[in-house]
């Protein structure tokens, strides 16, 4: 069962709550999603660090309901 583009945007906004999130279905089917994720709270720390903290808000649903994530996390300008 593919997860909802609302549901990705909500857990991610619980994890990182000054988080800016879009969310785009990138094939219509609901299993291939983009994810662009903005958070002040991401300054000074390396991009992987930025990825990490968006999956475990996501609570280990990648690779699972929630199939395939193209992530881009970024600070605010």
């Amino acid at each position: 069962m593919a997860m909802a583009a609302e549901d990705i945007e909500a857990l991610i906004r619980a994890g990182i709550p000054d988080a800016r999130v879009e969310i785009t279905d990138l094939a219509g089917d609901g299993d291939h999603y983009a994810a662009r994720v903005i958070s002040e709270s991401f300054r000074g720390q390396p991009r992987i660090a930025q990825q990490r903290r968006v999956y475990e808000a996501l609570g280990g649903r990648m690779g699972g309901v929630l199939h395939a994530l193209q992530l881009t996390t970024a600070t605010p300008d």
